[in-house]
């Protein structure tokens, strides 16, 4: 651990990194790198990472928010899917937390598919298990994805704080019946309690990018309880949101296998056909998923039919 005050990454030592390694931020990687320290300090203040933690960082780029977090937390695992940034992080680490090389650990893949085995290979070897925090800046193209693969693959996640775009802030932290919910809030609230926890202006990135960003906080909590898997229940949020606007008799339809099967599995559920998508909550589609009805017992025996 260090000192609250350590120095983080300025303007300056982004771009020397930068130069130094010939590094041109892309857009194809969501590259947006934060040259504020202050930034820094708040997302780590904010975040509630304690000093035994094992923190996760996912896309750490050249190390701004990686100090941030050796200073707050016992252990951080970084993954990064560019190998150049990648390459010199461990080192930027030891130039600005000297003796931290055995809490940090890099892990070059790809978030969208790393595993929780891939992680326990790489363990710092100042943690004393798995990540329990995730504090990350993620690319704005596959933030909600990333998001939803970590929380399912690492259960031993009991919190974290994530930037995004502020647009896709909205939506994770969305209740139902508000305008922006749809499948990104009700899948995350299958994991967590989820908040948008602040908003991060344009200007603390380089490149700038063309919108501001959000802030959101999770709590991890156990899913409904259900006798549906978590991949059925999806099944049934997505089945709901893939024609948000028609209720769910009708938006139901092709997952039960006809309008009536759609009917019956929600009545059984305790849910109004008439309803729709966005005024249900994920404990409503767990419901529903647990109470699908065979389409075969509601059809209308064809006239002749076994004869």
């Amino acid at each position: 651990m260090t000192v609250p005050d350590a120095p983080l990454l300025s303007a300056a030592d982004i771009r020397r990194l930068a130069s130094e390694l010939d590094l041109r931020p892309t857009k194809t990687l969501g590259q947006n790198f934060v040259i504020d320290p202050n930034t820094i300090r708040r997302i780590t203040a904010v975040s509630g990472t304690g000093s035994g933690e094992h923190a996760l960082e996912i896309g750490p780029g050249l190390g701004s928010l990686t100090l941030g977090l050796l200073d707050a937390a016992e252990a951080v695992t970084a993954v990064e899917i560019d190998p150049v940034p990648a390459g010199r992080l461990a080192r930027t680490a030891e130039e600005f937390r000297p003796g931290a090389g055995g809490r940090l650990a890099v892990v070059l893949a790809d978030a969208m598919h790393v595993s929780a085995a891939e992680l326990e290979a790489t363990r710092p070897a100042s943690a004393s298990g798995p990540p329990t925090a995730l504090v990350a800046n993620l690319p704005y193209n596959v933030a909600v994805p990333v998001l939803l693969h970590l929380l399912a693959e690492l259960p031993s996640l009991e919190h974290g704080l994530v930037m995004v775009q502020e647009e896709v802030a909205d939506r994770l932290a969305a209740g139902p019946g508000s305008k922006t919910y749809g499948v990104p809030s009700a899948k995350a609230a299958w994991y967590a309690s989820v908040r948008k926890a602040g908003t991060i202006g344009k200007n603390v990135f380089w490149p700038a990018p063309k919108i501001q960003s959000g802030l959101v906080a999770f709590t991890r909590r156990q899913p409904p309880e259900t006798t549906a898997s978590r991949q059925e229940v999806f099944a049934v949020v997505d089945a709901a949101f893939a024609q948000r606007r028609k209720t769910l008799r009708a938006a139901l339809s092709g997952w039960a296998g006809s309008p009536a099967a759609a009917e019956a599995s929600l009545r059984a559920a305790g849910v109004d056909p008439r309803a729709r998508g966005e005024v249900l909550g994920i404990e409503d589609f767990a419901r529903i998923a647990a109470h699908r009805v065979d389409s075969s017992a509601t059809e209308t025996p064809t006239e002749g039919a076994g004869l």
